[in-house]
């Protein structure tokens, strides 16, 4: 039987580092980042989820800002997860909506419940200024296994969508947008919900849900969804409050 005798090796990661821009999380901070093309080796992408790193796109990324350390990768411990009451409550709110898991796909309808979105809550970010066509890439280009989550009134109406891969762990939240006027079904908070629940009931552990930044009010939601880990000094552990530690 003939052999392959040549030696097969994983090429070395190419890492870039971004432009340096303003922090849209701290006031008087720059923000850097250093990224990885993984379209060539998909494969690597949990591995570096695990070590703190996000994709977007095909990308995946870490913050390396030169001044501030502040963002630490956020994991739920899906396991371990228990409701709060105002959870519970907002459960039990939204128990008449319909979730359905679609391929990478973008609709009219996603496109115009986005627009809707960040009109609303983030008509002063970056996003705002996406054209069609970024948001579709944004949506589809990805190179691992990647679904859109979609929450649907009892008659057919899209009030919320959740870009969301899958990992050999866990889940992760890549992205989520959901109609303003909706307001009283806090679908935010309801989302990640639905995704750990969707963790416990797969036989996953983790959900990750990006960075988190102590002292910035874009990120204090995600202290609510505990317990979590932060990725801190190349190890996972278990977060502590600063007012505890």
């Amino acid at each position: 039987m003939d052999q392959d005798k040549r030696l097969h090796f994983n090429l070395p990661l190419q890492l870039r580092l971004s432009m340096r821009s303003e922090c849209p999380y701290l006031p008087d901070q720059i923000e850097q980042r250093v990224a990885v093309d993984i379209n060539e080796n998909p494969t690597r992408h949990d591995q570096l989820a695990r070590a703190g790193f996000r994709r977007v796109e095909n990308w995946v990324y870490k913050p390396a800002c030169p001044t501030c350390n502040a963002c630490q990768p956020w994991r739920v411990n899906c396991n371990a997860f228990e409701l709060s009451r105002n959870m519970a409550r907002i459960k039990r709110i939204n128990r008449n909506l319909g979730r359905s898991i679609a391929p990478i796909r973008l609709t009219e309808e996603h496109f115009r419940l986005f627009n809707r979105y960040i009109i609303s809550r983030h008509a002063d970010g970056q996003m705002a200024q996406m054209t069609r066509d970024e948001f579709l890439s944004m949506v589809e280009n990805s190179p691992i296994e990647t679904q859109l989550v979609n929450y649907n009134t009892s008659d057919g109406r899209l009030v919320a969508t959740v870009l969301t891969d899958v990992q050999d762990d866990g889940l992760s939240a890549v992205y989520s947008f959901f109609d303003p006027e909706e307001n009283a079904r806090s679908l935010g908070t309801f989302i990640i919900l639905d995704l750990i629940e969707r963790c416990r009931t797969t036989n996953l552990s983790w959900l990750y849900l990006g960075y988190y930044v102590e002292n910035s009010q874009k990120m204090m939601y995600k202290a609510r969804f505990q317990p979590a880990e932060v990725y801190n000094k190349g190890i996972w552990q278990p977060y502590v409050p600063p007012e505890q530690a």
